[in-house]
């Protein structure tokens, strides 16, 4: 064994870890091994949420404080038993991505300095159906957790009216998550067709606190719903992950009751322990009952049949039909 290695069975396979005391989190000083402990401590969790899954890695190789890069592609020299599925970006590039199969190959992933998972909304196995419909509570200037916690509430109400049931999860920074494990019979179009309409439906209840607007000049001290995080190719940041911050907070599964009592902050690698123990995973029974996407489809149908058309598309995808003119009010007001 080389110096600064330690070689651990993960699963039945042996994965190197090299420099597992280099320092990943400055405030208290977790190391790259806390970092893997936490992986594999939450293990069952971590492959409900992420296994079988296309996921790109947020590479940190100095740790959350140093440089970064996002890495679709799996590097030539992964071991062979490494699982990989091939992944497309809006313009086409293929790229061969990382499935995460087992908690070896998250092991893997965090010896190479990947703090947070970015998994793909569909399973490698099945990638023509999007089996998670993702609510991105994010945040504008102005705003704070405070409302983000009335914002969910307000999604919850949402979702129960429609019979759909959602799980909450901190963004491990200043935003919130809900997702709805889905039936897998719908395209990512008509996954995030029903974002735009949840949004739209929020804005129309509370525009006081919720924003569907795309242009962040119109969004004020709202909280905005990314619908565009449900577009094809898009990843959000997965739940269990550690996030790029010095206390190592982390994206954590919350029980609806839990949102008004936590603070982001103060869900960390070293906190979760005691946390889950003491009450479990609250996304343990996601996957038994997968749900249906009509009950939000029939809003965007209705929405569409009032004539409102497509919400804009980030600018990396191709012009989609029905789409407004992509671009900000304020410099089509000046073309004008």
């Amino acid at each position: 064994m080389a110096d600064g290695e330690i070689t651990l069975e993960v699963g039945g396979r042996e994965v190197t870890v090299s420099h597992p005391e280099k320092v990943f989190f400055s405030e208290h000083g977790e190391t790259k091994r806390d970092l893997v402990d936490h992986y594999l401590r939450f293990a069952e969790p971590v492959m409900r949420t992420m296994g079988g899954r296309p996921t790109m890695l947020q590479r940190f190789p100095d740790g959350a404080d140093g440089p970064s890069f996002y890495q679709k592609r799996v590097p030539k020299s992964a071991p062979e038993w490494l699982e990989t599925t091939i992944v497309s970006t809006p313009n086409g590039t293929t790229s061969r991505a990382l499935v995460v199969a087992d908690l070896a190959h998250v092991v893997w992933a965090v010896n190479m300095g990947c703090l947070g998972f970015h998994p793909w909304p569909y399973l490698a196995a099945d990638a023509e159906h999007t089996d998670e419909l993702r609510l991105d509570l994010d945040p504008q200037p102005g705003t704070d957790f405070t409302n983000v916690r009335a914002a969910a509430a307000a999604l919850r109400a949402l979702l129960d009216e429609l019979g759909v049931v959602g799980y909450p999860k901190t963004t491990g920074n200043r935003g919130l998550h809900v997702c709805v494990r889905l039936e897998p019979r719908w395209d990512s179009y008509q996954v995030r067709s029903a974002a735009v309409a949840i949004a739209r439906e929020l804005e129309r209840r509370h525009g006081d606190l919720i924003t569907a607007a795309w242009w962040k000049e119109e969004r004020g001290a709202r909280v905005f719903l990314d619908f565009n995080q449900n577009a094809p190719h898009k990843t959000v940041f997965g739940a269990w992950s550690a996030r790029s911050r010095s206390g190592g907070q982390v994206s954590t599964p919350l029980r609806w009751e839990d949102v008004d009592q936590v603070h982001p902050d103060d869900l960390t690698i070293a906190t979760l322990p005691d946390r889950i123990a003491a009450s479990g995973d609250p996304w343990e029974g996601m996957n038994d009952a997968p749900q249906s996407l009509e009950p939000m489809l029939e809003m965007h149908d209705r929405d569409r049949a009032n004539g409102l058309m497509d919400a804009p598309w980030p600018p990396v995808y191709p012009k989609q039909p029905d789409e407004p003119p992509r671009v900000a009010p304020s410099r089509a007001k000046k073309e004008d």
